[in-house]
């Protein structure tokens, strides 16, 4: 890895990791539409794509779509998403993007960002994950997965905010590959960079980590 660095300037080096380690890299979310995506991407703050995707599997099941979705008892929605974090919250989020998307987009979720953000949980890192994802919109969303790796690897400053994260790593990388890149430093952070226990000897990025040279 130190002959490549030679020849290569540290972006290129993480991104050949990257793309090595994850070639087509997939989001881990199940859904089968525009709304199941969104929901998903909404649960899924503060818990893992695991815990979302055994939640949904049970709540797109019992509500086949956004006319049952928006009139299910509230407490029965509570009690499918109990296994994640803030489950009152996220149970009401539910209903009402149900409703929103119903009354005011004729079932079809939006693509301004205006609209989707004035949604109830729905914040940047949503809309980017949702266009990225399901349209394939050139957009880089950080994640606490995102924002660790970027950190650790000298993408960002350690003080940066989750917005300066996401303008330095768009002004790293190119415009077309930007959806891929998010996706690979998702991946990269959740099996490997992980928050504890990082697998620091197995990584071909270590000796241009942060993180592995204070440790």
């Amino acid at each position: 890895m130190i002959g490549l660095m030679m020849k290569m300037n540290k972006v290129e080096v993480i991104e050949k990791c990257l793309d090595d380690m994850f070639k087509d890299p997939n989001c881990e979310l199940n859904y089968h539409n525009d709304y199941e995506l969104l929901i998903a991407i909404v649960l899924s703050a503060q818990t893992t794509d695991k815990r979302v995707n055994n939640v949904t599997s049970i709540l797109f099941d019992r509500y086949k779509n956004l006319e049952e979705l928006s009139n299910a008892d509230i407490k029965d929605i509570e009690n499918i998403l109990r296994p994640l974090g803030s489950f009152r919250k996220k149970a009401l989020y539910v209903k009402e993007i149900a409703r929103i998307l119903l009354l005011d987009y004729n079932g079809k979720v939006p693509i301004k960002r205006k609209e989707l953000e004035a949604m109830p949980g729905v914040g940047r890192k949503t809309v980017n994950v949702f266009l990225g994802e399901f349209y394939n919109v050139p957009l880089i969303a950080v994640d606490t997965h995102v924002e660790r790796v970027s950190k650790r690897l000298g993408l960002a400053k350690d003080d940066d905010s989750v917005r300066d994260v996401e303008e330095k790593l768009k002004r790293k990388f190119k415009r077309d590959v930007w959806a891929k890149r998010h996706l690979q430093l998702v991946l990269f952070g959740r099996y490997h960079c992980k928050a504890l226990s990082p697998n620091c000897d197995m990584c071909k990025l270590k000796d241009i980590c942060k993180y592995k040279k204070r440790s």
